[in-house]
């Protein structure tokens, strides 16, 4: 999974607009804060609250 890293820099948590960390081994953008992960389908992120995950331990 590669997302540009300029893209990165730009993307920002829908809900508490924090950083987002690149997970690589869940294939998701997480946001520590909220403990979400927002999926990325097809190169794409999927930055919709309803679609993110809970990050479980």
């Amino acid at each position: 999974m590669e997302l540009d890293q300029k893209l990165l820099e730009i993307l920002a948590c829908p809900k508490c607009k924090g950083d987002l960390d690149l997970n690589q081994e869940k294939q998701g953008l997480a946001c520590l804060s909220c403990q979400l992960l927002y999926p990325i389908k097809d190169g794409i992120p999927v930055m919709l609250i309803e679609e993110a995950e809970t990050l479980g331990d």
